[in-house]
């Protein structure tokens, strides 16, 4: 009784999907989408099941537009801390300027 377990084949979520794909749309036998594949029918009916029981999210709105690059959300963050020091220097510059014509006027110099 020395059997040789067979190595436990790992599918994709690709080709699950499109195996359940041949079935509802293709009209192919589970019996021969199971043998092609390898896997029990309960298998098969399992990876169906997840697939209705997930159906509901392939029509969630999505944002449009492409994702965000990690770099381009960075180099973003970056600019806008740039952007906030470049507005408090103006911001110290306007204060010193006031502070120095106040000056001036008190002075007489102008």
């Amino acid at each position: 009784m020395d059997e040789e377990k067979q190595a436990r084949r790992q599918y994709t979520a690709e080709q699950k999907a499109e195996a359940v794909k041949r079935h509802v749309m293709g009209k192919e036998d589970v019996s021969a989408i199971c043998e092609g594949l390898g896997i029990a029918p309960n298998q098969f009916y399992r990876w169906q099941q997840e697939l209705f029981e997930n159906a509901a999210a392939a029509f969630t709105v999505k944002a449009r537009g492409r994702k965000p690059d990690p770099q381009e959300a960075r180099l973003a963050r970056r600019v806008e801390e740039l952007e906030a020091k470049v507005a408090h220097k103006d911001g110290v510059i306007a204060e010193v300027t006031e502070e120095y014509v106040a000056l001036k006027k008190k002075l007489g110099l102008t």
